[in-house]
């Protein structure tokens, strides 16, 4: 017989997965990534919980014990500056170290013409992700690692290992993390895996915003082509981190394609022919993809119609709500649309009143996860969040019993079509070095062949896991 908790812990999954699913549950499920919130709630600094990450482990969960939320994040400030501070990487401000430690992390746009892939180099990220990402990226937005070539020294070659070894440590801590969210507050793990679309990746670690602005004007066939070059291996880092069992979503952080970032057309052009079929092919597997949508994103909601029915989780940050849910709401599950600056700068009867009128929106039928509109920071007020929580408690029930158990999966995970099952030899997606070409350096192997190369694939796959979440993660 389950315990009490555990008997907690299904009904929020049951409740939540049957949201995510477009469905009507027991009750509105309450999902708030609530990142440094949990910091100033639970008695940290932003520093401490952004450079240490147990204690970000543990503020999230001695927050998560005193709100009746449904699900979060394991880790609620998604960045480890620990590890970045180890690789020198210069796009973070890091609390405590660059400016105050009560100030949240901070994202360094690189200044114009010093963006961290130049316009002439679109072939060599074409012609090899996956090396470029080592070879030119990471010399360049690190200040510890050198470029290929330079003399390398003691300081340097630590800094790499360091930054592997951390990664491995923090990715390995999520399961104990999960495990105890679920034994001490009932609470599910709300995201599995992370993706990117290749356009922002473009915009955000590579070109920059600015670059590729201007590449969108003179070399747009490079940056279609860099897009496309780029899928397999997004698809395949989403795919790598995505909840086996098919419970909850992939984290999809999508921002630099939306108006007026870029234009529709430019949206039609590049941003949505490359996204699309990755979606679909995530979905083939049975994997449901949330697509946290930062900014406005009314323009676009139409070709988000065109995925297949709760395929993804749509979030509303300032997307009109009453749109997305008259596009959108048959299709697929919505979520957010309580406006952060509400939540700081308002008062409990504000939020309530919000509240209800997003629920009557978009929450009377099923298929709504009560959020603030983006990623909540330490100046939200905890009344607020309380008001916020406790009111779609009381006004967000459907009058039915809540379920201890797991609703069964809507796919059964097999792929529908070829798609991306067989990617080109030179884009290696999963690996960094082919094993063909480290078996011409073996002149010999009495033994298991096929075990030396699973062994060798495997430990390559890390090598690549790790450059790709360099880009992706932090």
């Amino acid at each position: 017989m389950n315990s009490p908790m555990e008997q907690r812990y299904l009904e929020r999954l049951n409740r939540y997965v049957t949201a995510m699913r477009n469905e009507k549950p027991d009750c509105i499920p309450i999902r708030p990534f609530a990142a440094e919130f949990v910091a100033t709630y639970a008695g940290y600094t932003c520093q401490q919980v952004t450079h240490d990450f147990p204690q970000c482990f543990d503020a999230t969960c001695r927050t998560l014990a005193d709100f009746d939320w449904d699900a979060a994040p394991g880790s609620m400030v998604y960045v480890w500056t620990g590890l970045t501070q180890a690789l020198g990487l210069k796009y973070y401000g890091i609390p405590g170290i660059d400016f105050s430690p009560d100030t949240a992390f901070q994202y360094i746009e690189p200044p114009e013409g010093h963006a961290f892939m130049r316009e002439d180099e679109y072939d060599l990220l074409i012609a090899n992700p996956t090396d470029f990402l080592y070879n030119v990226w990471l010399p360049r937005v690190s200040t510890e690692i050198p470029e290929p070539g330079a003399p390398a020294t003691y300081r340097q070659n630590l800094a790499l290992v360091k930054g592997a070894m951390a990664m491995m440590n923090y990715f390995n801590a999520f399961p104990a993390q999960g495990a105890r969210m679920r034994a001490e507050s009932g609470t599910v793990s709300a995201i599995s895996g992370i993706f990117k679309a290749p356009f922002d990746i473009l915009a955000d670690k590579l070109r920059g915003y600015v670059g590729l602005v201007s590449d969108m004007l003179t070399q747009p066939d490079k940056v279609l082509a860099a897009c496309e070059a780029l899928m397999p291996h997004l698809y395949h880092v989403a795919q790598s981190g995505a909840d086996p069992e098919g419970h909850v979503p992939i984290g999809f952080w999508m921002h630099r394609g939306c108006v007026p970032f870029f234009s529709p057309d430019q949206f039609e052009s590049h941003y949505w022919p490359t996204l699309k079929p990755i979606i679909e092919a995530l979905w083939a597997r049975g994997h449901q993809t949330l697509f946290y949508g930062e900014g406005n994103w009314d323009y676009h909601l139409e070709r988000f119609r065109e995925l297949p029915d709760k395929s993804i989780v749509f979030h509303v940050d300032r997307t009109d709500m009453k749109k997305a849910h008259a596009v959108l709401g048959d299709k697929f599950c919505l979520s957010g649309g309580i406006p952060n600056a509400l939540l700081s700068y308002g008062t409990p009867d504000d939020v309530r009143a919000v509240c209800k009128e997003v629920i009557d929106t978009a929450g009377r039928d099923g298929g709504f996860i009560m959020d603030a509109s983006a990623i909540i920071q330490n100046d939200a007020r905890p009344d607020n969040i309380r008001a916020m929580t406790d009111f779609t408690r009381e006004y967000g029930r459907y009058g039915t019993a809540p379920v201890a158990a797991v609703p069964p999966r809507v796919n059964d995970g097999a792929l529908k079509s070829g798609w991306p099952a067989e990617f080109p030899a030179d884009t290696l997606p999963g690996g960094c070095i082919p094993w063909e070409e480290k078996r011409r350096e073996i002149p010999e192997i009495p033994g298991d062949e096929a075990l030396a190369k699973r062994i060798f694939q495997e430990i390559d796959g890390l090598g690549y896991l790790f450059i790709w979440h360099c880009l992706l993660s932090f």
